[in-house]
């Protein structure tokens, strides 16, 4: 078991969510920041898919009650282990009942800690993932929370000292791909979306980034009937201000969806943090 002595600011479970079941209603959810999921399972030997837990701005504070070999990556933030620090995007072994502590990250938003064996909490419709929006998982982890972990026999080797990772940039340039409806816009609306900086707003989640910045004006008026919207999605809402669709989005929405961040940009997505700025590239 581990047990959960503080979780800092949000820790949630996750895997890879629940796909293909968005004609359900049902959300993918799944870790935010899939990239830096997949290579903490890596780096333990674990399947990429298995869950492991989510940590939003660090500050999190777990004990061991067993010998564990774990790995932590994404936003880069302290490690110790009963007082002892330890490098992130590395496996490193945590002595019976010590206290893992993962401090706040130095940039980016969400860190991922992966134990070998993974943690097996129940699943909800195929997935331990949980899901802010919906509700559907294990509820954020609280004081005092225990989360059994499994096993890993026929389980990979871990046969990786350390994985070299880019730093995550100041002001990340998220690449996007026009649409579907852009034609609901000033034709310059696009041209006001990747030439200025917006900045991160405070009332941002798993759901979605909020962004201050200029207004995107609309060449229609009225709403579009509810349809079908991806993670990544570029939504304008009345006010024009676009919103970045994260892991926790739901399924389907109303406002017209300007542009769509390109599948290799999303993991940048999920790591910006409040007050941050960000652009965007055609």
């Amino acid at each position: 078991m581990i047990q959960v002595v503080r979780p800092g600011p949000l820790a949630t479970v996750q895997d890879l969510g629940r796909p293909g079941r968005a004609h359900l209603g049902v959300p993918r959810s799944g870790a935010a920041d899939e990239r830096a999921f997949r290579l903490a399972n890596r780096l333990v030997g674990n399947p990429e898919g298995a869950a492991g837990v989510e940590l939003t701005f660090g500050g999190a504070a777990l004990r061991f009650r067993r010998g564990a070999w774990i790995a932590v990556t994404g936003a880069p933030a302290p490690v110790r282990i009963d007082g002892r620090a330890h490098g992130t995007n590395a496996p490193c072994f945590v002595p019976d009942s010590a206290l893992v502590e993962v401090g706040t990250p130095s940039s980016g938003l969400r860190s991922y800690l992966a134990v070998r064996g993974g943690v097996v909490v129940d699943r909800v419709l195929g997935s331990r993932s949980t899901d802010l929006l919906s509700g559907l998982g294990p509820a954020p982890l609280s004081p005092g929370d225990r989360l059994p972990i499994g096993s890993a026999e026929g389980f990979d080797d871990i046969s990786v000292d350390v994985a070299p990772v880019p730093s995550i940039p100041a002001t990340p340039v998220l690449r996007i791909l026009p649409g579907p409806r852009d034609d609901w816009f000033t034709d310059d609306a696009l041209a006001t979306l990747t030439s200025t900086l917006y900045e991160v707003s405070s009332d941002s989640n798993r759901v979605g980034v909020r962004l201050d910045g200029p207004p995107l004006v609309r060449a229609r008026e009225g709403e579009l009937g509810s349809e079908g919207v991806a993670t990544g999605s570029i939504q304008v809402p009345p006010s024009g201000l676009p919103i970045i669709f994260l892991a926790d989005h739901p399924t389907t929405g109303g406002y017209p969806v300007i542009a769509v961040l390109a599948s290799d940009a999303v993991a940048g997505a999920a790591q910006l943090r409040p007050g941050q700025k960000v652009r965007f590239r055609l």
